[in-house]
């Protein structure tokens, strides 16, 4: 499997590199990064990793100025494509097909090649406008997938929390980590 992973300025992107991590454990999964130029300053805000470390997760990594890269052609073949996080600018260039760098053109061709694509917003609250381009994305096939945290696992820390997440975006593409004690059974008390 092929995929590309966009890292976009918007809070949030251990989400994208925790992606990544998991991604690199997992034999037959080659990927393709581009971490836009917001993104750098947010990586290195938010988290403790260098640009360096995050680009060495990744098989393969490109500059967002690099509209000529593989992944801006539709003849380069991959699987889907993942914005994890996905900033409002992003989401809103993805939906009116400016393509003004790398990330929003790799993702224009998976809408034109009908491939899967997968963004995680991050942004509170969302306004009209917000709101607008999520629909219309989603209308064209893409998966609208916000960072929403779940309890019933009871999660211990920020990375149960983050990983639980990451594990439910893997399952977007038919990888599916997340450890049983971690699936929803229903509840296990009746009210």
């Amino acid at each position: 499997m092929k995929l590309i992973v966009g890292i976009s300025g918007a809070t949030g992107a251990i989400f994208g590199i925790r992606l990544l991590e998991i991604l690199k454990d997992i034999e037959n999964v080659e990927t393709h990064l581009v971490v836009s130029q917001w993104a750098l300053t947010t990586i290195n805000e938010e988290t403790h990793y260098s640009i360096d470390e995050v680009r060495n997760l990744s098989d393969y990594y490109y500059s967002p100025k690099n509209l000529g890269a593989a992944i801006s052609s539709g003849s380069f073949s991959v699987d889907g494509m993942i914005v994890a996080p996905c900033s409002m600018k992003s989401l809103a260039t993805i939906s009116i097909g400016l393509a003004d760098n790398l990330i929003t053109r790799a993702a224009d061709v998976m809408l034109k090649e009908r491939k899967k694509l997968v963004l995680m917003p991050r942004e509170t609250p969302l306004n009209d406008i917000h709101l607008e381009h999520m629909l219309k994305l989603s209308r064209m096939g893409v998966t609208i997938f916000p960072a929403m945290p779940a309890f019933y696992n009871h999660p211990e820390s920020i990375n149960e929390l983050i990983d639980h997440i990451v594990y439910r975006l893997l399952a977007q593409f038919g990888i599916n980590k997340l450890p049983a004690g971690k699936v929803w059974t229903g509840f296990s008390k009746q009210a």
